[in-house]
């Protein structure tokens, strides 16, 4: 289960998730990132609540970090040390911005 909590403001968009982000839930991630992304700046993904992050949820994040690097920033802050290890071993800690 992931809980996708958004608010957008002049361009800003901040995506606090919770839950995991796998299989079964990285197409609601997907849809609820595309139906944002026009008139984006900036893109920050909050990954306080989030448990865990599989390869399809990497997928979501490396085509999103795409179509931001063409229209803004994007960046994900409050990884925890599991995701970080993830990001770190599949070299997306090279890819994405983590604050």
């Amino acid at each position: 289960m992931l809980n996708i909590n958004k608010s957008i403001e002049n361009g800003k968009a901040l995506f606090a998730l919770e839950g995991r982000l796998d299989t079964t839930t990285a197409p609601e991630l997907e849809k609820a990132l595309k139906e944002s992304f026009p008139g984006l700046s900036e893109l920050t993904l909050d990954f306080a609540g989030l448990e865990y992050i599989s390869s399809a949820g990497l997928r979501v994040l490396l085509s999103a970090q795409k179509i931001m690097n063409r229209q803004g920033e994007m960046k994900i802050v409050h990884v925890n040390e599991t995701i970080a290890e993830i990001f770190e071993v599949t070299g997306f800690s090279d890819i994405l911005t983590v604050e």
